[in-house]
């Protein structure tokens, strides 16, 4: 919270312009971020919970849109972003600096596994939902050049590849594993503190329309609490033995997405998108400080 404060000063003091806090994200998420994603992959152990637990995420994006846009036709809220309001989880940003801060790094691995479900909704079936949403045609074309050039994707496939074919655990590697991960530490360091900063720096509460804005909020709580619940059973259910609960609930307490501003149509829409990822973050950072205060 106090990082998200001195971001908030930043932006009302100057001492941060806009470009710059954009320079600053751009270095979060593709150069710190892919590398906390790569010693996450790289040094988790897999087996078949790990090919199910990504599947069940996906499918638990999914139905969340689709709770959401029943949500938005009996409440009568009219904007086409409603249903991706309610989906997706603002991991890279957000999520695994909070994670990391509460559990610690060398617990990561547990929130990744979480994430890639996620990740590949967002980069597939979320996209595409909305550019037809849009009125735009899927470009399959687009959403494979998309995905090759991120880094983060690159960064989990490479991490993923040399994790589950058991390379980097081999003993010819030690060495050069033990390097990447000294080096991927080093690199991966700053996430936090970069990204909290920038999250402070966007939040504006006096540009927030907060009738819409709150009603918006409250349907993606709605529609994450039991998500979250049933999640947790069902996992309970297939592995007993499993500790991935605190990833879960840091997971669920994400806001959605903070691309999707991009996709708007216009000024009020944009502003209504924004205002919603604001509260939205607000609402998350204060589920942090509750997991932190009931040491969940």
């Amino acid at each position: 919270m106090l990082v998200v404060c001195i971001g908030m000063l930043c932006r009302t003091k100057k001492l941060i312009t806009r470009e710059g806090i954009d320079t600053l994200k751009k270095v979060a998420v593709n150069i710190c971020l892919p590398a906390v994603l790569f010693r996450a992959f790289a040094n988790t152990s897999y087996g078949i919970q790990d090919l199910l637990i990504p599947l069940a995420m996906f499918g638990v994006c999914a139905l969340a849109w689709y709770l959401g846009r029943i949500g938005a036709r009996l409440l009568r809220m009219r904007s086409r972003f409603i249903p991706f309001l309610t989906t997706g989880f603002e991991a890279g940003m957000l999520g695994y600096a909070l994670f990391e801060m509460l559990y610690g790094a060398e617990q990561v691995e547990q929130f990744a596994r979480i994430d890639l479900g996620q990740v590949l909704f967002v980069f597939t079936l979320y996209k595409v939902l909305l550019g037809l949403s849009g009125g735009q045609k899927a470009d399959r074309k687009a959403l494979i050049r998309d995905m090759a050039a991120s880094p983060i994707i690159v960064a989990i496939l490479a991490g993923v590849a040399l994790g589950a074919t058991g390379l980097y655990q081999k003993d010819f590697m030690r060495g050069v594993s033990g390097v990447l991960n000294e080096c991927a530490g080093l690199v991966a360091a700053p996430t936090s503190v970069l990204i909290l900063l920038c999250i402070g720096y966007d939040l504006v509460l006096r540009d927030i329309p907060w009738r819409e804005t709150l009603r918006a909020a409250a349907l993606r709580v709605a529609v994450m609490l039991p998500l979250c619940c049933a999640f947790l059973l069902a996992l309970r259910l297939l592995y007993p033995a499993h500790t991935m609960h605190r990833a879960i609930y840091v997971m669920f307490i994400l806001p959605p997405p903070f691309v999707l501003p991009v996709f708007a149509d216009d000024a009020r829409q944009r502003t209504f998108v924004s205002a919603v990822l604001s509260v939205s973050a607000l609402i998350a950072i204060a589920g942090f400080c509750a997991l932190a205060f009931l040491r969940l």
